[in-house]
């Protein structure tokens, strides 16, 4: 059975954003996040004219308290003309009050925002005049992991959850009569997100609710591997027509971001691409088993972009069609590489899982150590001599959470086997699944700490 690669976008309302605007009627725009101090205002400015001139339409800072705020104001008289921005803000309704007075958007996330639910009207509904009065718009952002306790006791760490979490909030909103509002829905298990934005969608259906949509895979990680889950993750659901504005969230510097966010958006809208060509072809072969297997056929010569766009593609092959083998065909490539490439795919989309999985944070103002020194020292670690009593068949299928930052870390690690946490300056906590195993210890030795606890867990 040959698979139809055509898409329809889904109609949405249009959002304002500064001098920009997100939804149906307009182009797929392309954000990031900068990971600099806030505080540093040259440092800031700096990576913000980075990530400009690579492409950014929207830019996000960091935004932990009124001293932020003020910072935040300062960087913005300064790109003021280029993108606008957006404060991500967490636990503190008085700092998202005050963000929303000086820069075009403000994140906020439900699960932080208020733990009490007889008070979360009032006080959603007084950033929502502020919003109204500053002409400023909300994004509202769930994670997996970071609900608050009160849905977690009635829906656990679900996609119903994280659904519901965001509704409470819009309904507010509606019956506030304000619209200037985009979603995200995010995780780093590529199938729980893509299952929740899918929910979302037909949840706002039944209410008749049109907003945009934020695409993003949190904690993809680094390299090549975290391209692949991004592209599984965000590209199955620009396949289904659904996304207004994307992020590829990389541990990473953030203008390395954005080149790679812009190959998905072409791949999804560009008519000239492959996708449209004749030359992408997938087919659903029947196993006797009852599964399915998925062929993907391409002549793209350039490693990269296949690799995107083989990704982007079959993540939604494999969970619709229920297949659990792939196959993917292209001349230009060695045989022994395209099998390892549909290996990294069927793990992206934890169709099977063959070996380590790093989860980690693309990093923000808030890390609390150099992530990419650490991930890289991790992955060393783990295959020398360091971990001696450690097998290679012992490893497979480990996942390791490596997170900037207490603010989401304990919680976005969902189903981590084990997690590198920063806890606070030059100080990181280790966990065990959710249970915190040794904390605050000092940064230079948390590495071999964690090696050894897995070592010690895993040796055969």
């Amino acid at each position: 059975m040959q698979i139809k690669l055509q898409n329809k976008r889904r109609k949405t309302a249009n959002v304002q954003v500064g001098n920009i605007f997100i939804g149906s009627d307009y182009p797929i725009r392309i954000q990031t996040m900068a990971n600099t101090d806030t505080n540093d205002i040259d440092g800031s400015v700096n990576q913000a004219r980075r990530c400009i001139e690579a492409g950014t339409e929207l830019l996000r800072f960091t935004t932990q308290g009124l001293r932020e705020v003020e910072s935040l104001r300062e960087i913005h008289a300064q790109v003021l003309t280029a993108v606008p921005l957006v404060a991500d803000v967490h636990f503190n309704s008085e700092v998202a009050d005050a963000a929303a007075e000086v820069v075009e958007a403000v994140r906020i996330n439900p699960g932080n925002y208020s733990k009490d639910a007889s008070k979360l009207e009032e006080r959603f509904v007084h950033l929502l005049d502020i919003c109204r009065e500053h002409e400023t718009a909300i994004r509202i952002g769930v994670n997996h992991g970071s609900l608050a306790p009160r849905m977690m006791e009635k829906y656990g760490d679900t996609p119903e959850g994280m659904v519901e979490s965001v509704m409470e909030f819009l309904r507010i909103a509606v019956n506030h009569d304000f619209h200037n509002i985009v979603i995200s829905v995010k995780a780093s298990n590529t199938r729980v997100m893509v299952e929740t934005v899918r929910l979302l969608v037909k949840t706002m259906n039944k209410e008749h609710m049109a907003f945009p949509l934020h695409l993003g895979v949190t904690e993809a990680g680094e390299g090549e591997d975290g391209r692949i889950k991004s592209a599984v993750g965000i590209g199955a659901l620009l396949a289904d027509g659904l996304g207004d504005t994307i992020r590829v969230s990389l541990s990473e510097a953030p203008e390395n971001e954005i080149p790679v966010a812009q190959d998905l958006v072409d791949y999804f809208t560009d008519e000239d691409s492959t996708r449209y060509d004749g030359s992408v072809v997938a087919e659903v072969l029947d196993n006797i088993g009852g599964n399915a297997e998925i062929r993907y056929t391409s002549y793209e010569d350039d490693w990269n972009l296949f690799c995107l766009q083989a990704a982007a593609e079959c993540g939604r092959l494999l969970w619709d069609y229920k297949a659990t083998e792939l196959t993917l065909v292209n001349p230009n490539f060695t045989e022994n590489k395209l099998n390892f490439l549909s290996k990294d795919i069927l793990q992206a989309a934890r169709v099977r899982i063959y070996k380590t999985e790093y989860i980690s944070c693309p990093s923000c103002g808030r890390t609390l150590f150099n992530l990419e020194e650490t991930i890289r020292k991790v992955k060393e670690g783990l295959t020398s001599h360091s971990a001696s009593g450690l097998t290679s068949h012992s490893l497979d299928g480990l996942k390791i959470a490596i997170m900037g930052c207490i603010v989401n870390g304990p919680g976005e690690m969902a189903d981590a086997d084990y997690g590198y946490v920063g806890a606070g300056k030059d100080r990181v906590s280790l966990y065990k699944g959710k249970e915190c195993i040794l904390k605050n210890i000092p940064q230079e030795e948390a590495v071999d700490q964690l090696l050894r606890l897995i070592e010690n867990d895993r040796k055969i």
